[in-house]
């Protein structure tokens, strides 16, 4: 009988659906590997400043947030298989074009690392900017991802099997991201910075392995779109970029993302500045994908009769307090809770809290955006409904940057020319690092009213707008 349900349930997705989102769980799992530290990588291995590598991640995640609208398009006429081809080729160059590039400065004698240190050499030259045309290339190849796997869940699932199709989707998206956290620590601690660097390597399998996977099983029926002029193409992009009520909803949503992204942009120094180099930021961002993979079916079932905009009302009304918590753990005036230093313990509770008002949030917001996509324009809307994310990662980089200079520095500009940091002077200048997070408590707030300002006018539009075809 187990058997049989089984059966029925792989039945009601295609195999396109299920290649799709096993190719998504090897991309997330490379793409979160590299990008849980990518600040420390730019700061320790690249010679970076905090505000430096701020902008810099900051553009670049939000680039891979802005693309996918183009690429999106471009995928719906050269055809999903082809556009995912492209994509994990474009991304497996990248990744090992991140651990090749310092290896081969090191060969050249521009770079020095030690096993336990970070390394000098290039804080004063203009090749630290080499890297840039390198992460480019991830950049052009997830924003093909971004849109087609998406997309391909939109094309391959039913009205009736949409909700729960998403769900799947984002289950594998976290057990991806879980798995690549996990190999981060372990390098880091046992490597130095020099483990950030192999850490490329790594990723470029992951995509290479997914990039074989597509060549030999991907396969849809469903070709929408596919061979649209170039003319065509532009007139579907004016419509969505002028559907107001999307663009609304989309910035609403970016303040979720703008504290969510915070586990990247300022997580991982906040806790190694806080706590030492035994902090664990891999494994305390690990709270988010295990929460979301254990509870994001349940969450969908159990909102599934509600509306989208209310299910991530509920979200949105967690993620600023999770925000708060966040805070307390430079407050707590205690050695440890449950036997774990304060800062780490109040961070793993904030985290988990966002992971549950994702699982409000996120499955519902792809689900509303692909009811939305005519046929043919899947990985146009899907494309577009990331571009939450392009507004929330270009300011919670630059902001989490000059937060971090403000009010937990880098220690070592506190350092004499022996390298020994002045304890007191650091300690007096990181005193109040905890209004990191009562910004971001703030932004939170404000998106929840704006939130529920936007459900209820949306809402009575379209009560409005059923009255009007009574009338008639």
């Amino acid at each position: 009988m187990e058997q049989d349900s089984s059966k029925s349930f792989k039945r009601k997705f295609s195999n396109a659906f299920w290649v799709a989102n096993g190719v998504e769980l090897l991309e997330r799992l490379a793409y979160y590997a590299v990008f849980i530290v990518i600040t420390l990588y730019l700061s320790n291995v690249w010679g970076f400043t905090d505000i430096e590598a701020g902008a810099i991640s900051g553009i670049f995640s939000a680039s891979l947030y802005l693309l996918p609208l183009f690429a999106g398009a471009y995928a719906d006429k050269i055809g999903f298989r082809s556009a995912i081809i492209l994509a994990f080729s474009l991304l497996t160059l990248g990744y090992a074009g991140l651990g090749i590039l310092p290896t081969m400065l090191e060969s050249a004698g521009l770079v020095q690392y030690e096993m336990t240190t970070t390394f000098y050499g290039l804080k004063e030259s203009y090749l630290r900017w080499s890297i840039l045309p390198v992460m480019a290339l991830i950049v052009i190849g997830g924003s093909f991802i971004k849109s087609v796997i998406s997309g391909t869940v939109a094309r391959e699932t039913t009205s009736e099997n949409r909700a729960r199709g998403y769900a799947i989707f984002y289950m594998m998206v976290n057990i991806g991201a879980f798995t690549g956290k996990t190999v981060v620590d372990p390098l880091r601690r046992s490597m130095g910075d020099q483990g950030l660097v192999y850490l490329n390597y790594f990723s470029a399998s992951m995509t290479f392995l997914a990039l074989i996977a597509v060549v030999l099983f991907y396969k849809s029926v469903k070709t929408e779109g596919q061979g649209k002029s170039f003319r065509e193409i532009g007139q579907g992009l004016i419509r969505v970029l002028t559907n107001w009520k999307l663009l609304i909803l989309i910035l609403i949503i970016s303040g979720f993302w703008l504290i969510q992204s915070q586990m990247y942009a300022t997580m991982p120094k906040y806790v190694i500045r806080l706590i030492g180099e035994e902090a664990s930021p891999g494994w305390y961002a690990n709270v988010n994908p295990f929460v979301v993979f254990i509870l994001v079916n349940f969450v969908t079932s159990l909102m599934k009769k509600r509306k989208a905009i209310s299910s991530m009302m509920i979200g949105m009304l967690i993620i600023p307090l999770s925000a708060l918590v966040m805070s307390l753990g430079n407050q707590i005036d205690t050695p440890s809770i449950m036997g774990m230093h304060p800062v780490a313990f109040m961070m793993i509770v904030g985290i988990a809290m966002q992971a549950v008002a994702e699982c409000f949030i996120s499955p519902r917001f792809l689900e509303y955006f692909s009811l939305q996509s005519p046929k043919g324009e899947e990985g146009l809307y899907l494309g577009f409904s990331h571009l939450h994310s392009f507004v929330s990662y270009l300011l919670a980089f630059l902001m989490g940057g000059y937060l971090l200079d403000r009010y937990l520095p880098d220690p070592r500009k506190f350092a004499d020319a022996q390298g020994i940091i002045d304890q007191t002077a650091y300690a007096a200048a990181s005193a109040n690092a905890h209004y990191i997070w009562y910004v971001f408590v703030g932004v939170g707030f404000i998106s929840a009213i704006a939130l529920f300002i936007y459900g209820r006018v949306t809402n009575q539009g379209a009560e409005m707008k059923t009255e009007a075809e009574k009338a008639e």
